[in-house]
């Protein structure tokens, strides 16, 4: 009797566990018919109703954002395994990122419904795929909730602000990392390493008849047997699943109050952004840009679609992207050269068949000046030349090894976040190095995300012995992040450190003259250098500006003399041809 009854409250207690369960996994997005998106809070919330009741979902949370509170991450693995080392052992993992824009919501809710239909079944359940997500990162911004900011977007009723708790763009901050939340997600991301990236977002640059628009890095920059898998396959192979399903599908339409059917180009990702920055890793990454001016229920559908599908994708060739993604590395690190600019090659391009909406200049009601007007009563199928093909615009040699003095820990830290490995010098070496003055560069005017920004930056080389101190790190190219170690200590690169203002300090110099004594001390150098004398001659000769300031001459003078500063515009990371040291 005492076995029955104990097994009788067992059973009572199960039942009640049952009944206690929420049975209601609809989210804000379905209850609302489509109309809105869930808060920050929903959001979190929903995410650990799924991780409380399916063992195949975990939420856990990785560092902090801006804003105080924590970076969520969520993981579905059918196998509940959630160890990133054991899972990477055989599976692959698609990585997805929303909320970068929390004014651009479609895959907040996009995501919650695939993780729900992944546990509840009503997706098949993949075998060689593990999905992880950060469902909102710009948390500042998604607690900034509005109606207004999205000026023109149609739905949902409220959304996020697209600056961050400190008004930054997150999806410009991905090489300089001045957030917590870029820290936090660079841990994620070298946690992850995921093979299949995708940043959701919302389009706003032209009108057209598509619902969905995928911006894939750029194949060429992605480079190799990837780039080409990436462009030859993986794209078609999407475009044509969703076409299967009825949803049309065209490379972003990177224009602005232009009319796409002019032809357009290729958006170029560089590090700054999401795709750029795991682009250097050799993760196959995409945004998905749906059109603002589509009602929200269909963006989020679709949104929901093309996830789907590139799960299918990675499902199907997995041995392949594995194998691709391997061979990546190999090929940058047997690589002599890099390049570390593009332009776009002008003898290649793509014809797309493209639908949109007849555009004309038509005058303003306001401001008397012509403006754009698309007629939506006037659909078309045409033609449209798509310039996708980039070529190298500057390259650089890949040295063996790069040497920066321990004084730089703010590019350090950086590079151990980023899971770069290191060594430090244990005594005092001369080692010979290739040495770089800047030697011009232009800045942005107007502050550019926190950055008065450099650009067009060149340089000039020198070999020297130089004498570095114990402690100063030395960088083998001869890793991983190899194409990130280009990338960030070029200065020659768009999204260099040296670009976004690191190594600032360099410019300015330090010691100089006082005119009145350095007077005596250049007639001295100028009598005891004839050399010198007569390039001073001939620069007065043909620049007359120089000529005509006795201070440029003077301190041209003094640049030339032993008396000036090594450091002024000596850039303080070396690079190392060949590893020799004199002891």
């Amino acid at each position: 009797m005492k076995t029955i009854f104990i097994f009788f409250l067992t059973s009572l207690s199960i039942i009640a566990q049952e009944a206690n369960l929420p049975k209601d996994y609809l989210t804000v997005f379905e209850k609302s018919n489509g109309l809105e998106t869930a808060s920050y809070q929903e959001v979190i919330a929903y995410y650990q109703l799924l991780s409380d009741n399916y063992p195949e979902i975990r939420m856990d949370s990785i560092g902090m954002t801006d804003a105080g509170i924590p970076l969520h991450i969520v993981i579905f693995n059918p196998d509940k395994v959630f160890d990133f080392e054991s899972i990477r052992k055989t599976k692959q993992t698609m990585m997805i990122n929303n909320g970068i824009h929390p004014g651009e919501p479609d895959g907040i809710d996009a995501t919650m419904l695939l993780f729900r239909d992944l546990a509840q079944g009503k997706i098949a359940t993949p075998v060689h795929t593990v999905l992880v997500t950060i469902p909102i990162y710009n948390v500042g911004g998604s607690l900034n909730r509005n109606s207004t900011t999205r000026t023109n977007q149609v739905g949902p009723k409220e959304y996020g602000f697209r600056g961050n708790a400190r008004n930054y763009d997150l999806n410009r901050d991905f090489i300089k990392a001045d957030t917590k939340n870029a820290r936090s997600f660079t841990q994620i991301y070298h946690l992850v390493q995921p093979a299949v990236f995708i940043d959701n977002h919302v389009s706003n640059g032209a009108d057209y008849q598509y619902t969905l628009t995928h911006l894939f890095t750029q194949h060429n920059k992605l480079g190799g047997d990837l780039g080409e898998y990436l462009h030859e396959e993986m794209m078609p192979s999407l475009e044509s699943k969703l076409a299967h399903k009825k949803w049309d599908i065209t490379p972003y339409v990177n224009v602005f109050n232009e009319v796409p059917e002019a032809g357009f180009t290729q958006f170029l990702d560089s590090p700054r952004y999401s795709t750029g920055y795991t682009a250097m890793f050799n993760s196959l990454g995409m945004m998905v840009e749906t059109h603002m001016l589509k009602p929200y229920k269909p963006r989020v559908e679709g949104t929901y679609e093309l996830m789907k599908s590139m799960l299918e994708i990675m499902e199907t060739d997995h041995n392949k992207i594995k194998e691709l993604r391997a061979d990546a590395i190999k090929q940058f690190q047997a690589s002599k050269t890099y390049p570390l600019d593009w332009m776009v090659d002008t003898t290649k391009s793509t014809r797309l068949t493209f639908k949109g909406y007849e555009g004309k200049m038509i005058p303003s009601e306001i401001t008397g000046a012509n403006r754009l007007k698309y007629d939506r009563s006037k659909p078309f199928t045409k033609d449209v030349v798509y310039k996708n093909y980039f070529k190298p615009k500057v390259e650089v040699s890949v040295p063996t090894a790069y040497i920066i003095p321990q004084g730089w820990w703010n590019v350090i830290d950086l590079l151990k976040l980023n899971q770069v490995e290191m060594t430090f010098l244990e005594k005092d070496t001369t080692i010979t190095v290739e040495s770089y003055k800047i030697d011009t560069y232009q800045t942005r005017n107007q502050a550019y995300e926190g950055h008065y920004q450099h650009y067009n930056t060149k340089v000039i080389p020198s070999t020297q012995a130089m004498r570095f101190k114990k402690g100063d790190y030395f960088i083998s190219t001869d890793q991983d992040a190899i194409r990130y170690l280009l990338e960030t200590l070029e200065p020659q690169a768009p999204d260099s450190f040296f670009n976004w203002n690191f190594f600032d300090t360099i410019l300015q110099q330090k010691e100089g003259f006082s005119p009145y004594a350095f007077e005596d001390v250049a007639a001295e150098l100028l009598k005891n250098k004839p050399e010198l004398l007569a390039a001073f001659e001939t620069k007065k000769k043909s620049e007359p500006e120089f000529a005509k300031s006795w201070y440029a001459q003077l301190d041209w003078l003094h640049k030339q003399s032993e008396y000036y500063e090594l450091a002024h515009m000596r850039y303080p990371v070396y690079r190392v041809m060949q590893h020799s040291t004199d002891q």
